[in-house]
């Protein structure tokens, strides 16, 4: 096989397959990529994990038609720092691979195109949804999933399709985030499914800030999503997901609603103080104010007010303070488009969205100190995002 590439196509697509695959997998091919040629114009790369492929296509120039595999981290780096605008990729034998760009000659270790698990087939993807309605559910519900493996289902999030709305809904067992929108799709468009994290993650990166639809699909064991000649396929989780219905507050009928960059911070300093254990941080809710507190029998306490709207009875609840600070965090990134400030303490997954909603305020809805309380957005909004908390005991 031989083929030559434009360093800019080369990088972008490598960055899209190359977040799929693993680099420290106990399967060594799982660390390769398969490249492949399509006709005389495009080749196709692919990556996986066995759970997750992404499969992207790219102009090049294919002077010998056939398929190499290349270990993808090598591969992506060279890519990204090559000083020239064309590259030039050949099979050598023993499956290594040579690539020439300007005065540069670099030759890397290949893997045998047998050796490369075989991908599902893709199915049909009939049904709709445009890529930003995609970005602002996985953006606003992907921080609520949990990092426990030994709990499957709940390690990625339950989307709906149905009765012309779509649902995304995520909970780690102590908190829960739920999102809907109307969709402009057929009446009789539906799906129920539990997709994984890495994959509504991966999804992200390969719609970008596209205005274009994302296409999707299902069989009975996995999903596809296609955009822009890129596609992805994973596998859903299996078992039964949360009646996420029964936790969310119906009668919750007292509200306060604050500044969101005033409660960040706030938050941010006060958690300070917070004992390292349970992260308990205590909100005392009263007219015209929250005051929050927290404190460490062995390090100190501390406390801060904030302005709130606020007319009713004088109610302490208490939090985990990360709870609190995650949400406020993808909020404010969505507010200002920095992806930076949405990455959580736990996890360093960064999601870039675009979005013209610029909310400054929240409104803070609860019952009393035992019931969850539930968070929204204040003002008009096309989307219903609603986020709830179990609260600690102070």
């Amino acid at each position: 096989m031989e083929f030559v590439i434009k360093q800019a196509a080369l990088k972008e697509v490598l960055g899209f397959v190359q977040g799929v695959v693993e680099r420290k997998s106990t399967i060594p091919i799982l660390s390769n990529i398969l490249i492949e040629s399509l006709g005389e114009n495009s080749i196709r790369i692919v990556g996986t994990d066995l759970d997750v492929t992404v499969r992207c296509d790219a102009e090049a120039d294919v002077k010998k038609p056939g398929a190499m595999c290349v270990q993808a981290k090598k591969l992506f780096d060279l890519a990204r720092n090559l000083n020239s605008e064309t590259a030039v990729f050949k099979k050598l034998e023993s499956e290594w691979v040579s690539v020439t760009a300007g005065r540069g000659k670099f030759r890397l270790a290949g893997t045998s195109r047998e050796q490369f698990p075989e991908i599902p087939i893709f199915k049909s993807a009939p049904l709709k949804l445009p890529a930003e309605v995609f970005n602002y559910f996985i953006r606003h519900t992907a921080f609520a999933i949990t990092n426990e493996q030994s709990r499957f289902t709940l390690s990625g999030a339950k989307f709906i399709l149905a009765d012309g709305k779509a649902r995304m809904v995520t909970t780690d067992g102590h908190r829960l985030a739920y999102i809907e929108r109307s969709a402009d799709t057929a009446s009789d468009a539906k799906m129920d499914a539990l997709i994984p994290k890495k994959a509504l993650l991966e999804l992200v990166k390969i719609s970008g800030e596209s205005g274009e639809d994302v296409s999707f699909g299902e069989d009975q064991n996995h999903i596809y999503f296609e955009l822009d000649g890129r596609l992805l396929i994973t596998r859903k989780l299996s078992g039964n997901f949360p009646n996420y219905e029964m936790v969310m507050p119906k009668d919750n009928d007292r509200v306060a609603t604050f500044d969101l960059e005033d409660m960040k911070g706030a938050v941010r300093r006060v958690s300070l103080m917070a004992d390292e254990r349970n992260r308990s941080i205590r909100l005392t809710v009263r007219e015209g104010e929250i005051e929050l507190s927290a404190q460490s029998s062995e390090e100190g306490e501390g406390s801060e007010a904030l302005p709130a709207e606020y007319s009713g009875e004088e109610t302490t609840l208490g939090f985990n303070w990360q709870y609190l600070q995650e949400y406020l965090n993808v909020i404010s990134a969505v507010q200002t488009g920095d992806a930076e400030t949405a990455s959580t303490e736990n996890d360093g997954d960064k999601v870039r969205v675009k979005e013209s909603v610029s909310p400054t305020r929240i409104s803070f809805e609860f019952k009393d100190a035992n019931a969850g309380t539930q968070l929204r957005i204040a003002g008009d909004s096309p989307y219903d995002y609603r986020y709830v908390v179990m609260p600690l005991r102070v």
